[in-house]
């Protein structure tokens, strides 16, 4: 029998399929990167023995679950968890504090099923504040630059090249403009915070002390860049990444044309494309206000008529038009802006393959700096 594990860190780099045995509202506000919910209880059960907890004390709320849990229901969850655990021996069950209701769970599965199964010792609580606590030790003591650059140059791009970079619109779903929703939900704060971390912790674990972000505003769609985070952002180094205006067009139809209607037809099938145009329609809409009356009703119009000869031919080259009055126009402008209040931080500026060339180069000064301090301990 393997024991009940608190080695958190071993846990996330790992990866250790794990079992939540909360009710899924408390799993639908945050949980871990590949957990499965099987509840002990769903949410009306949860409720009622919170409230005769409150009522009438522990061992009532206890003797209340056994019975709402019984039966047929038992059987059913039981057989849930027996499920997981033979496609997954090697996982761990949890539940808020590691307390009753994973040990009910282990308890349930090991009478009534034969499967000893561990648990994770304090639960949720717990696994949640060491990766919080992992997020402050990394901020503490590592290196971050940022890559910055006009909309379209392909700053993801280059995170992606990298084998210290830390894609956060990568894992917030969500390409961090005004139309940068994707076909697929974003994940909750929460989740998105502990992605965060443990990518953090494995990036260390391979030995990484300097990571390399996208200069990204606090939110990221509706996920919110961890606050102690986003405060280093205004100070740390920044790489500016540099691409012709012809290329950043070209870019930006592949990615926010091509590619989100291929997500949205993979998403939706048939009825794909409708909810597409319609997300391309409401991302011009949400900056209305900024763009200005004019301005707007003459990108929407361009936009509207692209989005009908790609409906009727699949043809995409209208796309451009309202593409370039958009960076020309808005994101151009604002973007020179903020290249120019924060030059004083930029220590190398270039197209892709010398900004890619360059971070990497600077991150094999960084390891041979670390190996060094190793070896004067």
């Amino acid at each position: 029998m393997r024991a009940d594990v608190s080695d958190f860190r071993q846990l996330f780099l790992d990866g250790a399929p794990l079992v939540d045995a909360r009710a899924p509202v408390e799993f639908a506000k945050g949980a871990f990167p590949g957990a499965v919910n099987l509840p002990l209880m769903n949410d009306i059960e949860r409720q009622k023995v919170g409230t005769c907890y409150k009522q009438h004390g522990q061992q009532a709320a206890i003797e209340l679950g056994h019975k709402l849990v019984s039966g047929n229901t038992k059987a059913e969850r039981i057989q849930g968890w027996a499920d997981f655990a033979r496609a997954h021996p090697d996982g761990y069950l949890y539940c808020f504090r590691g307390g009753l209701r994973s040990q009910l769970v282990q308890q349930w599965l090991r009478d009534e099923a034969g499967i000893d199964y561990p648990r994770v010792v304090g639960g949720y609580k717990a696994m949640r504040a060491f990766l919080m606590e992992t997020l402050d030790s990394a901020l503490a003591e590592c290196q971050f630059l940022l890559v910055g650059g006009l909309t379209g140059t392909g700053k993801t791009e280059v995170i992606a090249q990298l084998a210290n970079g830390l894609d956060l619109e990568g894992l917030a779903n969500h390409r961090g403009s005004s139309f940068g929703k994707r076909a697929t939900p974003q994940p909750s704060q929460i989740d998105f915070e502990n992605a965060l971390s443990i990518h953090l912790l494995r990036l260390r674990a391979a030995g990484h002390s300097q990571f390399v972000m996208e200069d990204e505003a606090r939110l990221v769609g509706r996920c919110s860049i961890p606050l102690p985070l986003f405060q280093g952002m205004q100070q740390y180094p920044l790489i500016w990444l540099e691409d012709s205006f012809e290329g950043r067009v070209e870019r930006i139809l592949k990615d926010y044309v091509i590619d989100l209607c291929a997500e949205f037809s993979d998403e939706h099938g048939a009825d794909g494309f409708a909810a597409f145009a319609v997300r391309l329609q409401e991302s011009l809409s949400n900056i209305h206000r900024r763009l200005g009356g004019e301005r707007y009703q003459r990108l929407a119009m361009l936009m509207d008529q692209a989005l009908a000869e790609q409906s009727r031919s699949g043809a995409v080259d209208l796309h451009r038009g309202w593409i370039e009055g958009l960076l020309r126009e808005y994101y151009d402008p604002m973007y020179a802006f903020q290249r120019d209040s924060k030059a004083q931080r930029i220590e190398f500026a270039g197209d892709q393959q010398a900004v890619v060339n360059y971070l990497r180069e600077r991150a094999e000064q960084q390891n041979m700096v670390d190996n060094n301090e190793r070896k004067l301990i």
